[in-house]
């Protein structure tokens, strides 16, 4: 990519997935190798791999029937932080200067608490909300941040500016990603990518019908694609509004 100039976001959808993962992957093999390099440690290194293969092996090396129980579990552990994510939106509904948007907000956490699906234009009157104070990337405060790299499935074990920095870019890399999904189109992605998109973005689509699948991220990508950068925080927080009450309301 250096060679010829080429960025991350004017690669193909399929092109920026696979570095994507990739990267993900690399970070586990680097762990693997270090904890190697003293003598007689690999055979303590295939131990661990043994005991700790979620946490230790890429989703390649995984089971049929490990994929699905690992899945699950890291959704579980995301699904941990969305009700405080919410109760964190409802704090924020006093600081909103517009009363408009504090309407919006308010009826928005209510549905979601109330086990509502929101529909699209629902998140969307809300998106000057997360531009500037309080919800902004910039203005979250510390234990949001956290909240949300849980939700995210991302290390909340570091301090708050790597935190909200690796935030930052990881929601800026979906936001490339569904650019780049909206120009080839979700009719083009095998059953198995569009779980993966899914999943990435914060549903579980172990357990749930194609069709379904392809509805929920045509729903997603409405929303990211009207998004301008200032926004992103939105599209943060779409992990978890758009996600918590689909298999409730979508039967």
């Amino acid at each position: 990519m250096k060679k010829h100039n080429i960025k991350f976001h004017q690669l193909s959808y399929r092109e920026m997935e696979h570095l994507r993962q990739f990267r993900r992957d690399v970070t586990k093999f680097l762990f693997l190798g270090i904890i190697s390099i003293p003598p007689f440690t690999n055979y303590l290194v295939f131990l661990l791999m043994y005991l700790f293969p979620r946490q230790l092996l890429i989703k390649h090396f995984w089971t049929p029937k490990q994929q699905i129980d690992f899945l699950d579990i890291y959704d579980a552990l995301r699904k941990r932080s969305h009700s405080a994510i919410i109760s964190y939106l409802e704090r924020a509904i006093p600081l909103l200067s517009d009363t408009r948007l504090q309407w919006h907000l308010k009826d928005l956490c209510a549905k979601i608490q109330n086990g509502t699906h929101p529909a699209v234009h629902d998140i969307l009157a809300l998106r000057e909300c997360f531009c500037n104070q309080p919800l902004g990337m910039n203005q979250l405060q510390a234990i949001q941040i956290k909240a949300l790299s849980r939700a995210m499935l991302l290390t909340p074990h570091l301090p708050s500016p790597l935190l909200k920095y690796r935030l930052k870019t990881h929601t800026t890399v979906i936001h490339q990603l569904d650019r780049a999904l909206a120009k080839l189109g979700i009719g083009q992605l095998t059953l198995q990518e569009v779980k993966s998109a899914c999943y990435l973005r914060g549903l579980n689509s172990t357990h749930i019908a194609e069709d379904r699948c392809r509805t929920w991220l045509g729903e997603w990508l409405q929303i990211s694609c009207s998004l301008k950068e200032a926004e992103l925080s939105l599209l943060l927080h779409n992990v978890v509004l758009l996600s918590t009450n689909y298999l409730r309301t979508r039967c």
